[in-house]
């Protein structure tokens, strides 16, 4: 299959820079904090940073899987730094931030995956934060329920987890992870209320109708926000961009998400799953659906 080489006039990122970018940098720096803005080389880092945004990640910067799209580190990751719930919510309130966005690399080596962890972060944002609303974009902790109602329990107002690719691709890009754990895992979040929220990428060689399958799965499986991006190839050891996915073709997956059933969808090109992540938290679901309607 041929690959494209040449970046498209639509994927023109906005530069990294300006006072808020460089406010952020310097506070991530500072508390010794970690963002997948920039292990995972995302290309909005500039429009979110400006903007006094970030995705932060929590349990390190060295991941125990190696799926073939992601920038971030893989090794043997260092102990769980037991500050830095503290440290995240001061810098959370530092930022003044309305909403938060928190990730984590895969911590396989854990008994639990990292869950109890992550619930201790998310109590700890809530304590300090409490007009602060957070979206947890969590692993697939194997899928195992014990692990994910820690995080359930936790109660952020979302609860995300990446499906990526449509099934035909899983086995190709994603080490570890299986198509049929994640749509599970999306199925308890969903089924134990919360709002259930996933994404994938696009440009890796999926056809339209894998992209379409992958829609239904997720709406059966109770997913309410859907999002969809073009992949971007972060080195030369990583899966290679098939095709580049024209701004139209994005438009045309949202209105068609939306007619399957998805109550709110992020489709463009530069969109990352926590891209506009503020908008898709329950009140701002019904403003949406509303504006649909008219």
């Amino acid at each position: 299959m041929q690959r494209e080489r040449r970046l498209p006039e639509w994927l023109k990122m906005q530069r990294a820079s300006g006072e808020n970018y460089a406010r952020v940098k310097r506070l991530v720096r500072n508390s010794q904090l970690h963002t997948i803005c920039t292990s995972g080389n995302c290309p909005n880092i500039g429009e979110c940073w400006n903007s006094g945004t970030a995705t932060f990640m929590i349990l390190g910067d060295i991941c125990t899987r190696s799926c073939r799209f992601c920038n971030t580190r893989t090794g043997k990751p260092h102990p769980p730094d037991t500050q830095e719930p503290s440290r995240l919510a001061e810098s959370i309130k530092s930022l003044n931030l309305k909403h938060c966005v928190i990730t984590s690399v895969d911590r396989d080596d854990l008994p639990d995956g990292g869950a109890s962890f992550w619930a201790d972060t998310v109590m700890e944002i809530r304590r300090v934060n409490p007009g602060t609303t957070i979206e947890t974009l969590i692993p697939d902790f194997d899928g195992k329920p014990e692990n994910l109602q820690k995080i359930v329990d936790s109660a952020p107002d979302v609860i995300s987890h990446n499906l990526e690719t449509v099934r035909r691709l899983t086995p190709h890009i994603r080490s570890r992870a299986k198509y049929e754990t994640s749509l599970s895992v999306i199925s308890y979040i969903a089924g134990k209320g919360m709002i259930a929220k996933s994404g994938i990428m696009v440009g890796l060689g999926e056809t339209d109708d894998e992209v379409f399958e992958t829609m239904n799965d997720l709406i059966a499986a109770g997913c309410r926000v859907f999002t969809i991006g073009q992949y971007l190839q972060p080195g030369t050891n990583h899966m290679e961009v098939v095709k580049y996915v024209a701004p139209e073709k994005f438009e045309e997956y949202r209105i068609i998400g939306l007619a399957r059933g998805f109550e709110y969808v992020e489709s463009s090109p530069l969109v990352r799953s926590s891209y506009h992540a503020e908008k898709h938290t329950g009140n701002n679901i019904n403003l949406y659906k509303e504006k649909q309607v008219k």
